[in-house]
């Protein structure tokens, strides 16, 4: 199946994982939340869901948030500092996300996850059930790490990771990742002008998991290698994905409509899938 086709496909696909990175949410210049392109966002997933599309929400954002909240300028190391962050932030995050929904007249949900959510057997059961519970009510759930509580044992560490936990734990369809790049390329793009797009990956080998760079933005915490470790998760369970650029939320529904847009990861359902295998087990 070559691009164009699978591409084609994407406008049958019926329960799709967005996750959007805190670069995407946040103002360059400030740190500060950018209003109108969350906003967008809101429109595009509710539209979505207008058009009979399952859809979850994975939003990074909540330390930002949060220590723009009680005017703290640096971004925060200290876990404990990260930690209050979160607690501040979430809630103001998804009271933000609550309204702007409601604009529409959508429900949506919040789910806070860490790895211990899913390395014990009953509570990635019951984290299943939860969300096939939304979904059949017509909720859009949004999922975010849950930071206040998460210690380095016990966490995924970056968004990336977790919506491909997600697609894979509720068998989603699609997952698109919105970032501040435009897909992958060869080398970086910010740093070597002769970076090459690529357009298909039919197959995450170790040629591409080598193109992983690290995280180039101040407020997010996931680079290409992070996206590349999602790529294989997902596709491995099942799921198409896409990387693409945030800047504009409208590109959601050019993904979906089957547009040319971003890097797409065709998926590679793995006989003996096992999500746990792709984690690294907590010792806490």
């Amino acid at each position: 199946m070559d691009s164009t086709t699978l591409r084609e496909n994407f406008k049958d696909k019926k329960r799709i994982v967005v996750k959007v990175g805190t670069s995407s949410l946040t103002h360059p210049e400030t740190g500060l939340t950018d209003l109108i392109t969350m906003e967008k966002l809101v429109r595009e997933l509710t539209d979505l869901h207008n058009r009979g599309k399952e859809v979850i929400l994975v939003s990074s954002g909540a330390i930002a948030v949060g220590r723009k909240t009680i005017g703290m300028k640096e971004r925060p190391t200290r876990l404990s500092t990260k930690q209050a962050c979160a607690s501040i932030g979430q809630a103001r995050l998804m009271m933000m996300y609550q309204k702007l929904f409601m604009e529409y007249n959508q429900v949506a949900a919040q789910i806070l996850m860490t790895k211990n959510t899913l390395v014990n057997g009953e509570n990635r059961m019951n984290a299943r059930n939860t969300f096939e519970m939304l979904l059949t009510m017509g909720a859009i759930p949004i999922v975010n790490e849950n930071d206040t509580i998460s210690t380095y044992e016990i966490q995924f560490g970056d968004n990336d990771t977790l919506s491909a936990v997600v697609a894979a734990l509720v068998q989603a369809d699609l997952l698109i990742l919105l970032s501040d790049i435009d897909g992958l390329f060869t080398d970086d793009p910010n740093k070597n002008p002769q970076a090459q797009f690529i357009e298909y990956v039919e197959h995450v080998d170790r040629h591409f998991e080598k193109m992983g760079k690290g995280s180039a933005s101040d407020v997010g915490t996931g680079g290409m290698s992070t996206k590349l470790k999602a790529a294989k998760l997902a596709t491995s369970a099942g799921a198409d994905m896409v990387i693409a650029n945030g800047a504009d939320m409208g590109i959601i529904h050019r993904i979906v409509d089957g547009q040319r847009a971003g890097t797409v990861f065709r998926a590679n359902r793995t006989e003996d899938f096992y999500l746990i295998d792709y984690l690294d087990e907590p010792t806490a």
